[in-house]
């Protein structure tokens, strides 16, 4: 159930920072890709290597001097959950007051994603009334909570306060990350298409189909029920369904036979296509005056047609100026055009990043940093769970 999902573990300074590790190896078993945060508190209980071990990854424990750049915010943006277990009454009480003093706090404040907190404590302190407004706040903040139970505890007395157990967490978890019943469709367009002129010979371009896969796979793991129609064979989350083709018109014939609720149109289609292939290959020898060409169908136009229509995602791969997208957005009468220009470096065809401008159907642009597919995918979609939320 959690395959390909990402879980960020943050453990902080309490007795039962040893149950995290049981925790992290029952997401492991899962599925689940797990990254671990170690407050300097924790490392009194449980060492890094134990995660390290269990993981496959060491350990996070600082703000400075890790091999991220900015250790909180990217963390942040790579976890579709974060959870703290045990989550001891300081860090509860950074967590209300928005306090930025170590990297869980500071991952904690930085993130969007569902947060899940497992109170761990003595039992005076848990019944505090510090700590109960402190829940109070969390509680009505959005904050998802479990436990704390009953039982023995470190000073040797018993009462409330201890952390729930490591599979009650993870029932939660699983639960924080199922899709929902009606979880949305989602056809996504990957790759560029090949127009054949003979048979060893294409009119084709560079895309290398690694936007569409990143989004493909980033809508699978939300729980999206996903397609993929693309050309390329990179590899995708196992639970997208995959339809192969390699020309603009099979590309066309494939997306018209799929219902979906959003449409997220990332192939590079090719404009022509020759009129008549060669049934052989052609020979240098003999020469060739000219090929012609035919346009080929507008495969977004065919899908904002649609009665109803779905919420549809173009994407402009351009050089120069953004004014061209922009006019295009709004000829287009897409919800979204996503405008990269593959002339700059670390933005063209092939790479790992891209820079990206988006552009709604008004014409307003948001234009973004550098960043990886996988990044530029979470944030677009967060934009188009947005708009779907807004229409209900």
């Amino acid at each position: 159930m959690l395959g390909g999902r990402r879980v960020l573990l943050a453990v902080t300074g309490g007795v039962a920072a040893y149950k995290s590790a049981y925790l992290a190896r029952r997401l492991v078993e899962a599925g689940a890709e797990v990254r671990v945060i170690l407050t300097e508190s924790a490392h009194e209980f449980v060492g890094p290597q134990t995660f390290a071990a269990i993981t496959g990854a060491n350990p996070y424990t600082t703000l400075f001097g890790e091999d991220l750049v900015s250790p909180h915010t990217e963390l942040a943006r790579w976890a579709e959950l974060v959870v703290v277990a045990p989550a001891t009454a300081a860090t509860l009480a950074k967590v209300v007051t928005g306090m930025s003093v170590d990297l869980v706090s500071a991952t904690l404040l930085a993130t969007q994603s569902p947060v899940l907190l497992a109170p761990a404590m003595h039992t005076e302190m848990w019944e505090h009334p510090a700590t109960r407004r402190n829940i109070q706040t969390l509680t009505a903040d959005g904050y998802e909570l479990i436990g704390p139970g009953e039982g023995a505890l470190a000073g040797g007395d018993t009462g409330v306060g201890r952390v729930a157990e490591p599979d009650d967490i993870l029932e939660a978890i699983e639960r924080l990350l199922s899709p929902p019943v009606d979880a949305r469709r989602v056809l996504v367009t990957a790759g560029g298409t090949r127009e054949p002129v003979d048979p060893v010979r294409y009119l084709g371009n560079r895309s290398s189909g690694k936007m569409g896969h990143a989004i493909a796979d980033e809508a699978a793991r939300r729980g999206m029920t996903v397609t993929l129609v693309t050309t390329s064979g990179l590899a995708v989350h196992p639970s997208v369904k995959v339809v192969t083709v390699e020309t603009a018109q099979e590309m066309l014939e494939a997306v018209e036979s799929i219902d979906t609720d959003i449409a997220i149109m990332a192939a590079a289609v090719a404009d022509f296509r020759p009129v008549e292939p060669s049934a052989t290959k052609l020979a240098r020898s003999e020469g060739l005056d000219s090929i012609q060409l035919a346009p080929n169908p507008d495969i977004l136009a065919s899908v904002v047609a649609r009665d109803p229509a779905p919420l549809v995602v173009g994407f402009a791969a351009e050089t120069g100026d953004v004014k061209r997208a922009v006019g295009k957005a709004k000829q287009k009468g897409v919800d979204f055009l996503v405008y990269n220009d593959v002339s700059e470096p670390g933005s063209g065809f092939g790479t790992d990043t891209n820079r990206v401008v988006l552009i709604d159907r008004e014409g307003t642009t948001d234009a973004w940093p550098v960043l990886s597919k996988g990044e530029v995918a979470s944030r677009l979609l967060d934009r188009v769970v947005e708009v779907m939320a807004r229409r209900g």
